[in-house]
């Protein structure tokens, strides 16, 4: 576990970054709003993280109190780390960083690492901006498949793969699309208007989405 450092600040916003202010913190907690994860997993989704860095940042935000580790019951048996409550208090930080950072997307590069759930938080942003309530929803990419809590209060806000019951509402689009959504260049609405988004489900939202 590296020393605790500090900007030696009575600023609130220096304390935060006492915090979350390392390299890779902010990422990791972005992988874990997803739920309980294991140690591989997080080293598969952050690609570029050495070992030895992941570990490290692992150890300091247990100590700071932004993440656990339990092991699951058999036939599971394997450590997991979750977000506390206080590290589940970050969703809007990070919302308003990916907000900011709309600008400075650009292009992807030929260097970039593209997961299909990076796009989660960017599309559960645009969805809450609506104001159409909770639910679940699926989002089809060609990259892959992922699914957002829209609303939810407690527990994981979105999860990598198919929903693990029938969603409230399915989004079928193209990765440009989720991109130009991502960047702020297109709403959700007219994305769905003009056909650029195939919506079903029998759900509020899906209802809501082909009505707009």
């Amino acid at each position: 576990m590296s020393p605790r450092r500090s900007y030696d600040q009575y600023c609130s916003a220096a304390r935060a970054l006492d915090t979350v202010g390392d390299r890779w913190t902010l990422l990791i907690v972005r992988e874990l709003l997803a739920g309980p994860r294991r140690y591989s997993d997080l080293h598969a989704d952050l690609p570029g993280v050495s070992t030895d860095v992941l570990a490290s940042r692992l150890k300091d935000m247990e100590r700071d109190g932004l993440a656990t580790r339990r092991r699951l019951p058999p036939p599971g048996a394997a450590n997991v780390y979750e977000l506390t409550p206080r590290g589940r208090e970050l969703l809007p930080v990070l919302q308003a960083l990916g907000a900011w950072g709309e600008a400075e997307l650009g292009e992807l590069r030929p260097t970039d690492a593209v997961r299909a759930h990076w796009f989660a938080l960017p599309m559960l942003r645009a969805l809450r901006d609506r104001g159409e309530g909770a639910g679940l929803v699926e989002v089809r990419l060609e990259e892959g498949h992922f699914h957002l809590h829209v609303g939810a209060e407690d527990g994981p806000v979105y999860g990598d793969g198919p929903s693990p019951g029938e969603p409230d509402a399915r989004l079928v689009l193209d990765t440009a699309t989720c991109t130009a959504i991502s960047r702020g260049e297109v709403s959700v609405t007219d994305a769905v208007r003009d056909g650029r988004i195939d919506v079903t489900g029998d759900g509020a939202l899906a209802k809501a989405l082909r009505e707009a």
